[in-house]
């Protein structure tokens, strides 16, 4: 009977918490549902560039699943520059000469097996050797040095995320946060105090996690290592902002963790670590939705391809915005303790 009792007590506990119930039955359907359209989508194929192309080669490309463009030399570099193309092939004294964007080692292989597909195709007993080139990155950048930029930032992201959201949580659940508000202090600079005082250690966490990763695991890294710490501080505050946001609609910590399958997943499939032009088009739009799309993005652009000020100022100032708005919203939140 007593057994009974007590397992009567803990159904109707979870009954009543209808954010358990949701994680437990509903989050495990939305996450295998993101794998199926990511895994699922369109066959990735790559896009080259034909420069100068006999015409018979030019054929042969087009057997392949390969997305063939006809450039000239000028066009061709400039849509390497801006990853429009995953590579160009150009003649020169009747060998093909092949110019791979470098940055994606998937992309990398698929366009050197169809160039040797091709190749071997060509009638008349032609032996074409091709002379390859890297714009970005080298035969020796491995599928970790592509991941390593989006994991980088999604480490980051999710741990601030996580330690903001609880000791935010913690500090409400004490009475500690009531007591601020009934102080003089206005609701902006008690969030400003929060995020001060967690961001000395969210920059200590950053810069260790960076040095690790680019001078112990020996990331690719192209560009400056000052990007690659700006972008990393910004996206860490943006998910401190956020954490702190959040943690004002749990009751507890099982509640806060809720929130991780609905915020924190689906931005790791929609910012890079997998092919994006491959997923669904009707479920695409949500990456550009999340700070993760616009952090891995500069950090791929910096550490993969060299990326200057010019070229991550976009990603920047989209993080600093999605910063600005969830310290925005934390401050409209507070009202819901006392108005000040």
């Amino acid at each position: 009977m007593r057994i009974k009792a007590l397992a009567i007590r803990i159904l109707r506990q979870f009954i009543r918490d209808k954010r358990t119930l949701a994680l437990m039955f509903i989050a495990p359907l939305f996450i295998m549902t993101l794998l199926s359209l990511v895994f699922n989508g369109k066959t990735y194929h790559p896009s080259i560039a034909l420069v100068n192309a006999p015409k018979n080669f030019i054929h042969n490309f087009q057997k392949t699943n390969a997305s063939v463009h006809i450039m000239s030399l000028h066009h061709a570099k400039d849509a390497l520059s801006k990853q429009k193309i995953d590579a160009a092939i150009s003649f020169k004294n009747h060998n093909p000469e092949l110019t791979l964007e470098g940055s994606d080692p998937t992309a990398n292989k698929a366009v050197l097996q169809l160039l040797s597909q091709v190749t071997n195709r060509q009638d008349k007993g032609e032996n074409l050797q091709a002379r390859v080139h890297y714009l970005h990155g080298g035969k020796n950048l491995t599928s970790f040095d592509n991941f390593g930029p989006v994991l980088l930032g999604f480490f980051i992201f999710f741990f601030v995320f996580l330690i903001a959201g609880v000791s935010f949580l913690r500090e409400r659940t004490k009475g500690t946060l009531e007591r601020l508000l009934a102080s003089p202090l206005r609701r902006w600079e008690v969030v400003a105090g929060y995020v001060s005082g967690f961001g000395v250690f969210t920059i200590i966490q950053s810069a260790l996690i960076v040095w690790y990763a680019v001078y112990i695991l020996r990331l690719w890294m192209a560009g400056s290592i000052w990007y690659v710490l700006l972008i990393t501080l910004l996206l860490a505050f943006t998910a401190l902002a956020l954490g702190t946001l959040l943690s004002a609609f749990a009751h507890n910590e099982l509640q806060l963790i809720q929130f991780i399958p609905l915020v924190i997943v689906p931005q790791v499939f929609f910012s890079g670590l997998f092919q994006i032009e491959t997923i669904s088009d009707w479920v695409s739009w949500i990456g550009p939705l999340t700070p993760l799309y616009y952090g891995a993005d500069a950090l791929r652009d910096v550490m993969l391809r060299g990326g200057s000020w010019s070229d991550i100022s976009f990603d920047i100032g989209i993080l600093c915005v999605f910063a600005l708005v969830f310290m925005l919203l934390n401050v409209l939140v507070l009202r819901r303790y006392r108005k000040l």
